[in-house]
């Protein structure tokens, strides 16, 4: 799976060394109540479409690209509904990263899910009753994205808030 040209040309500074990045998620609820999911081709997860912002890229923006690109579905961001840092990651090849992550409420508007770029193995549509299995954190950004609030949910010393 390629990585960004800008975060390539930093690593070739830093190494290995640990990263703080930026993030976001998009997690794309339609009028019949169905969750967007992409399985992610490097290691088999299901998960809403997410990724790395671009340099000065605007979060919600970078929400948009990042489901375009992964799923073919134009999305509209209604609400930012968590603001969450990731575990430590390490990639296989030993790069270290955190991630600042930014998720967004999504509506769909334009496009069919598909399979649309070389980071998925497959797209589809979920109904809250028959997820894929996942991951807690995917879980977490679903429900977060399910609860209609207008505050997002943040973590202050060590419990969860809104």
């Amino acid at each position: 799976m390629a990585i960004p040209e800008f975060l390539a040309d930093l690593r070739a500074v830093v190494g290995t060394r640990m990263l703080w990045l930026s993030a976001v998620v998009a997690v794309v609820l339609d009028d019949d109540g169905r969750v967007l999911l992409v399985q992610r081709a490097d290691d088999g997860r299901w998960t809403p479409p997410g990724g790395i912002l671009d340099p000065g890229e605007q979060p919600a923006d970078g929400a948009v690209r990042e489901c375009l690109e992964e799923s073919g579905v134009v999305a509209v961001p209604e609400r930012l509904v968590s603001v969450t840092v990731s575990p430590e990651v390490t990639y296989p090849n030993g790069d270290l990263t955190r991630y600042l992550e930014l998720v967004f409420h999504c509506r769909p508007v334009d496009g069919e899910a598909r399979i649309n770029d070389d980071e998925t193995l497959a797209v589809g549509w979920f109904g809250l009753d028959e997820l894929p299995p996942m991951e807690e954190k995917g879980l977490g950004w679903i429900r977060h994205s399910l609860a209609d609030r207008a505050a997002a949910v943040f973590t202050w010393q060590g419990t969860e808030r809104v």
